[in-house]
């Protein structure tokens, strides 16, 4: 049995000898999730991932350990993990672990020396695609666990589940979960690593998780290019008609949605959480982005910012076809043009009525009668946390103490996790631990994603804590 400071020194001996050489392997493998790579199944990286993940977790020394791949047909697969009660905690109660490891695409601008599949570590960072959203998760729990059972801490049944389609919405886990559902059970606690931090000097636990509404929206006014000189003041261009469609759904100088199935009354106890936050922290949220010199955010308070992160509809902009590189860009009026849109929701709203309302907007009354097309529409649902329970709530300042010197901070997170609602609506009684260690600058799905190394250590020690107060938690 280890103790105190020598729980500290197995994780990080673990980390160091066994999790970061597989990490290192994990971002070699270019697995981009399914809505990037139709071909997944065919191109393999997919098993690839799942199968490095699972040889690893199989064999750790974890008593009662069972590792299995799940597989479904015409479906990414998952992985699953189940672990028997240990040293008195209950086997009729089920701490539900949850990861992911597909991935998002490579993105353009890496700085010189780095690559998204290029895994390379500076100043006790581990920079490369997947490492940090969220690759690391299944071996965080594997270990958390395992130190739990090492040092002699007692932990409750144990279900840990890494899917391969969150990236894409998690369209995959659904069917899966119904699958599952017996041998899922019915989960008192869950734990996520997939989220953020707004600092790496304690844990952070995410409080609410947006939705998401994403599509291609197509205007095409002509079957071919013709000359510009000819055409133009005649024909409409099709990038204008696109603008047009844009005005529909959001304010153009203010960035605000003008959509009302999207928007949701914030609740009194978020914005109060923001602006406690908001005190607490000097540095605004806002300071963690590379604007360019001179550039400013679009809301200078630093409560407003934590608000309009989390609990606002946006619109982003995230691809675009039908328009050549500027260098090969000639005198051409061109027949169409696409968008990808990405419309993050309020943690409450109703996804479903909020895609609807979108492709409502976009499709009626297309201006100068061009067709319009909007493709691949999808949604997936926010998140907002319920209250703690008293023994989480001193359980998370106690982990954080133990593992990081500072008591735990709560915050809205601006991403979304489909599971998580999916959960919520499943389990409605379960506490909730979503935290991760995307922190200031770490840049998930950008270039330069990095994991901060020492954090992801001391993150995994307070799950082992977590573990065990949960288990005792009615003693």
């Amino acid at each position: 049995m280890i103790t105190g400071a020598s729980t500290r020194e197995m994780i990080d001996g673990i980390w160091a000898n066994d999790i970061e050489p597989a990490l290192f392997d994990y971002i070699r493998i270019p697995n981009v999730s399914e809505a990037y790579d139709g071909k997944w199944d065919e191109h393999g990286h997919m098993r690839r991932a799942v199968e490095l993940v699972r040889s690893w977790c199989a064999a750790r020394p974890i008593a009662g350990l069972m590792v299995e791949v799940h597989e479904l047909a015409e479906r990414t697969p998952l992985i699953v993990i189940e672990i028997p009660a240990f040293n008195g905690g209950s086997q009729d109660d089920t701490v539900l672990l949850y990861g992911h490891l597909d991935k998002q695409p490579e993105m353009l601008g890496w700085r010189d020396g780095l690559g998204p599949w290029k895994p390379v570590v500076e100043n006790g960072r581990l920079y490369g695609r997947g490492g940090a959203d969220d690759g690391y998760a299944a071996f965080a729990s594997l270990t958390a666990i395992e130190v739990a059972q090492a040092a002699g801490m007692a932990h409750a049944r144990c279900v840990v589940l890494i899917e391969a389609s969150e990236e894409s919405g998690s369209p995959d886990l659904p069917a899966h979960l119904v699958a599952l559902r017996g041998r899922i059970g019915t989960p008192s606690l869950v734990l996520c690593l997939d989220s953020g931090c707004l600092d790496s000097e304690r844990l952070w636990v995410t409080t609410s998780l947006r939705g998401l509404a994403s599509c291609t929206v197509t205007a095409q006014i002509l079957t071919e290019g013709v000359h510009s000189g000819e055409a133009s003041g005649i024909v409409a261009s099709s990038f204008r008609i696109v603008r047009q469609l844009l005005d529909r759904v959001e304010d153009a100088t203010t960035g605000e949605v003008k959509l009302t199935k999207l928007h949701v009354e914030i609740p009194p106890d978020r914005i109060a959480e923001a602006r406690a936050t908001a005190s607490e922290f000097p540095d605004p949220p806002a300071s963690q982005f590379p604007f360019v010199t001179g550039a400013q955010p679009m809301v200078d308070d630093p409560a407003e910012q934590l608000l309009a992160r989390t609990w606002r509809p946006t619109l982003s902009i995230t691809g675009v076809a039908g328009i050549p590189d500027v260098s090969i860009a000639g005198n051409v009026l061109r027949p169409s043009t696409s968008l990808q849109l990405s419309f993050r929701l309020p943690p409450t709203c109703d996804h479903d009525a909020a895609a609807a309302a979108i492709e409502e907007a976009l499709s009626h009354d297309a201006p100068y009668g061009a067709t319009v097309t909007i493709d691949h529409l999808q949604s997936a649902p926010g998140w907002n946390a319920p209250p703690f329970a008293p023994w989480l709530e001193q359980a998370l300042d106690v982990a954080s103490m133990e593992h990081f010197g500072h008591p735990a901070r709560v915050f809205g997170e601006g991403g979304t996790i489909p599971f998580m609602g999916m959960l919520a609506k499943l389990f409605p009684d379960a506490q909730f631990v979503i935290t991760g260690v995307l922190g200031p600058g770490s840049n998930a799905h950008g270039p330069n994603e990095f994991l901060d190394l020492a954090c992801a250590r001391k993150l995994t020690g307070c799950l082992s804590r977590i573990l065990a107060s949960h288990a005792g938690r009615h003693t």
